[in-house]
């Protein structure tokens, strides 16, 4: 588990773009947070960093957004709405050649691959927020000693 805290929602979105750089075909990341915490942001800053030229916004009413204009492609799904029991078929995204994140993961756990990054974002105050990421597997481990190598040596 590694834990960072930015101030404001530009820091935010740099912390994301800069983890992109890691990231490869079939990455997995959960993402929880509150309302407002953030999660919307962060994903932003993933597909600026990935390159990707389309607007990015919260998928909630849509389930999935996929966006194919960068370096790979991102999908990103709120899951809000879907329960464990359903099988709409979103676990083949999983084993595309894209970079996923899922928001509300947690109402999904058996859909999930084994080896996920799950982040969650922790809101501080109207700017502060604490990005907590946990890694579950050799890749998603990869990405985090990647991301917090990055942070040490980039101040």
């Amino acid at each position: 588990m590694h834990q960072w805290t930015t101030h404001s929602p530009e820091e935010t979105m740099s912390f994301s773009e800069q983890m992109a750089v890691y990231l490869q075909p079939g990455d997995v990341l959960t993402l929880s947070g509150d309302l407002g915490a953030g999660k919307t942001i962060f994903t932003k800053g993933l597909a600026k960093g990935l390159g990707i030229r389309e607007m990015v916004n919260s998928p909630t009413f849509t389930i999935v957004k996929e966006y194919h204009s960068g370096r790979l492609p991102l999908y990103h799904m709120d899951v809000y709405r879907i329960s464990d029991d359903e099988d709409i078929g979103l676990e083949d995204y999983f084993e595309q050649d894209g970079v996923t994140v899922v928001e509300w993961a947690e109402n999904i756990p058996s859909w999930l691959p084994d080896d996920v990054l799950s982040v969650v974002i922790e809101r501080v105050n109207d700017h502060e927020r604490i990005i907590t990421c946990t890694a579950n597997g050799s890749r998603s481990e990869r990405i985090n000693e990647e991301i917090s190598k990055h942070e040490r040596t980039s101040h």
